[in-house]
């Protein structure tokens, strides 16, 4: 699968080439429900070409921009999904997702991409990065609450002999060779135990390297946990190679190589669960705490939360992905317009105000209604 990163989401948010196409759907990894995705996927299709005609597309233009995600449709694509996909079109523009949390149906065309329903994924409410470490294999997952999905690692070696292949071979002599003038050639056995251990440690740090290298050009700055899984004595060597700035401390301990991914992602969720649940709830406890000591850092009018979200001034914002609040911000004027139903020139304000608090390093969580501070639309702790 794709791996969804913040700069894929960052490019995507920043894309500027209207019309943007944002089509969500929950998809199935095997069973009979399988049969089910490609009839959303044509009837997603089909509701984006409505808008894309009540927007004045000519059918020539409109069938240019759905082919690449006409070409989707065959079954060896439908049988390897998740639990949910993202398929983002617009002109010289095509991605797509396969993503581990189930989305609700959703068809956007607009002047930018919606991205609300990715928040979970990418920020401190739910995703995680597992390394599964051993001598002879080395996989990378992309885990969530409630999946986990192994992903690519062209950038990773996947073993230790894959890692130290081009290592010049004389230093593997020195382990082997007998010393003429000892006797019994005992000191040659010493030496040969000594170096052994020395290289053992020596091979497998290098091999930590490499892979902590390679995890850094994959993640990219990211900021997601990391869980190790592995036996102490390569996990402890790893640890001491490690630039990632959010590996967490507690490790899945065994060798993971006969190990299931749903093993893994059940020890997994166990270490990570409190971070996020601690995470989440420090921040309700700050909102109202605010709420009774200092209001004016925080709001629950979306009229202020847009403008506040352009201007760069909310550090955490509560927002539920599946409502859509159509209207219009004027940065220019400093005015929001609310609207019942979609309007020519409507976006949906809440992917805005999403969008604007992550590009600008703030905290979205995407939770349901309920949970969400004064029981509004939105939530926002101000910095200032």
């Amino acid at each position: 699968m794709n791996i969804l990163t913040q700069e894929e989401v960052k490019y995507l948010v920043t894309y500027q080439n209207s019309p943007c196409i944002s089509i969500y759907f929950p998809t199935h990894p095997a069973g009979p429900e399988v049969r089910q995705d490609p009839i959303r996927h044509k009837n997603a299709l089909s509701e984006a070409e409505q808008q894309l005609t009540e927007m004045g597309l000519q059918p020539e233009e409109i069938k240019k921009l759905l082919q690449p995600a006409q070409a989707l449709d065959h079954p060896d694509f439908w049988q390897y999904q998740g639990k949910g996909l993202a398929i983002f079109i617009a002109p010289n523009f095509f991605q797509y997702y396969a993503l581990p949390i189930t989305v609700e149906e959703l068809v956007v065309v607009g002047d930018r991409f919606q991205v609300k329903p990715l928040m979970p994924l990418l920020t401190n409410n739910g995703r995680f990065y597992l390394l599964a470490l051993s001598q002879n294999q080395v996989k990378l997952f992309q885990g969530s609450h409630y999946s986990i999905s192994e992903i690519s690692t062209d950038e990773i070696p996947t073993s230790l002999a894959e890692a130290l292949k081009y290592d010049d071979p004389e230093k593997q002599v020195l382990a082997h060779t007998g010393n003429p003038g000892a006797a019994n050639g005992q000191s040659s056995i010493l030496h040969s135990q000594k170096v052994g251990i020395e290289d053992d440690n020596s091979q497998i740090k290098r091999f930590c390297q490499q892979i902590d290298r390679g995890l850094q050009e994959k993640l990219n700055n990211e900021h997601i946990p990391l869980i190790l899984a592995g036996v102490e004595f390569v996990t402890s060597i790893y640890r001491e190679a490690n630039s990632y700035n959010n590996l967490l401390e507690e490790v899945i301990e065994g060798n993971p190589e006969n190990v299931s991914p749903e093993e893994l992602h059940k020890n997994a969720w166990k270490i990570v669960e409190p971070y996020f649940h601690q995470s989440q709830e420090k921040a309700h406890t700050e909102y109202k705490e605010l709420a009774g000591n200092a209001p004016d850092k925080v709001s629950h009018d979306l009229k202020e939360i847009i403008k506040a979200a352009h201007f760069q001034r909310i550090d955490t914002l509560f927002i539920t992905a599946n409502k859509q609040q159509w209207g219009q911000f004027d940065s220019k004027e400093n005015t929001v317009e609310l609207h019942s139903q979609p309007q020519p020139e409507d976006d949906d304000l809440l992917n805005l105000a999403a969008l604007q608090t992550f590009l600008n390093g703030g905290t979205v969580y995407v939770t349901e209604s309920k949970e969400i501070p004064e029981k509004a639309v939105a939530a926002a702790i101000l910095r200032y």
